[in-house]
């Protein structure tokens, strides 16, 4: 294979917005063999397969590694379910319940659909951990376990502080950094990406390699990105989030709600212009913030929904809160609600209508002021709305219902 960009050029494209590199110089080494060679690096991101929705916050490490795929390298998407069907205990207060393997590999379907809008799914490689960690003996366990110490693993922050407070730290947990070292040994993997919070597990691998006589992999971590509130990590429990298969019109107000000093750390991580536009849009912003904020709704829209959707979205985002807009789009969805004769209270209208995911996103959204009631502001959620009637509401800026109350 023949590469397009030179190894000092990959390192640049693919350096740009990182946290760390462990290290630039093998890195470098590593372009500078598969350039030589023809031979594409293998690129590994893993997954737990438990929790298949993904937000803007997920997808920092996938356009990382949509950058890796348009150099030509080979992506390997790594589903952890080996992890999943036997639970994981890891550092919670509540242990994950495990899975089935038809839950797994249905969450698994979602992961592909949804990464299929970010890499190209039909050229990259998408894998189960139990292919191998299944077929291993006790005595290949053992063996694994044997190639990193005690005290090495209570250099994980999760750990030490665990130990140093007295708080239990099953031998199960131990195994879980190894399993997931192990998953580079059995794919020989050249480069795993991840967030800034997996370098530990990351550096396991880096060290199994060197014990199963590999090149040890370059780990390159990803800064964790800020939500719409400009201060926490992208969550959904946070009401933070842009969810990837939200609605365009969704996607796009959320968008710009965010706080300019953000705007360059969400172009360097979700989208894929090139170094030069980068540098353009830094000069731009200080001039015309408004026109780059929406250049950047308008370009991670069209990412997942399209051009002609983002675009869309772009026009009724001004009909509506443009100068000339009253507040409301042009079509807005109907939906019935039965309710008892004393009726219902809005936070529940809120929950059964899907405006609110539960009833804390309710409650959060009522005491900031984000629930209108035909274009009003609501803050009381016990206020009740009895059969027979219809009204507008409006959830955060860009949620809409028409709501229709009969009688149960």
């Amino acid at each position: 294979m023949k590469f397009k960009a030179t190894p000092a050029e990959q390192l640049e494209i693919v350096a740009t917005g990182t946290a760390d590199i462990v290290s630039r110089e093998e890195l470098l080494k590593k372009f500078e063999k598969s350039y030589e060679t023809g031979k594409p690096l293998v690129i590994k991101l893993g997954a737990d397969p438990s929790a298949p929705d993904i937000h803007l916050g997920h997808t920092v490490v996938l356009q990382k590694m949509r950058q890796f795929q348009a150099l030509g390298h080979e992506v390997v998407f790594l589903i952890g379910d080996f992890t999943a069907i036997i639970g994981d205990p890891t550092g919670k207060k509540k242990t994950r319940p495990a899975l089935t393997e038809d839950e797994v590999r249905a969450n698994a379907e979602t992961y592909r659909q949804q990464i299929g809008k970010i890499l190209d799914i039909e050229k990259a490689r998408v894998v189960f951990n139990s292919e191998w960690l299944s077929k291993m003996t006790f005595a290949d366990v053992l063996k694994l376990s044997s190639q990193y110490t005690v005290a090495r693993m209570l250099e994980r922050d999760d750990f030490a502080k665990r130990f140093k407070n007295q708080v239990p730290i099953s031998v199960v947990e131990f195994m879980y950094p190894l399993m997931q070292g192990y998953d580079s040994v059995a794919l020989h993997a050249d480069v795993e990406l991840g967030g800034l919070d997996q370098t530990f597990n990351l550096l396991v691998g880096r060290e199994l390699q060197r014990s199963y006589g590999q090149a040890p992999q370059v780990t390159l971590t990803m800064p964790i990105l800020e939500g719409l509130d400009g201060q926490e990590k992208m969550s959904k429990s946070l009401g933070n989030y842009v969810g990837i298969n939200e609605a365009a019109g969704q996607i796009y107000g959320k968008l710009l709600s965010i706080p300019d000093e953000l705007m360059i750390k969400y172009y360097e991580l979700l989208t894929d212009l090139s170094l030069a536009d980068l540098k353009a849009i830094r000069e731009q912003i200080a001039s015309e913030p408004k026109a780059v904020k929406m250049r950047l709704a308008r370009q991670i829209t069209a990412q997942y929904h399209g051009a002609e959707a983002a675009a869309g979205a772009e026009a009724e985002f001004e009909k509506m809160f443009g100068k000339s807009g009253d507040g409301l789009p042009d079509n807005i969805e109907e939906v019935t609600v039965a309710a008892p004769a004393e009726g219902l209270p809005l936070m529940k209208i809120l929950t059964v209508t899907g405006m609110a995911e539960s009833g804390g996103e309710a409650r959060r959204l009522l005491q900031q002021g984000g629930v209108k009631i035909d274009q009003v502001k609501e803050t009381d959620g016990q206020k009740m709305f009895k059969p027979g009637a219809d009204f507008i509401v409006q959830a955060g800026k860009r949620k809409f219902l028409k709501i229709s109350v009969k009688p149960e």
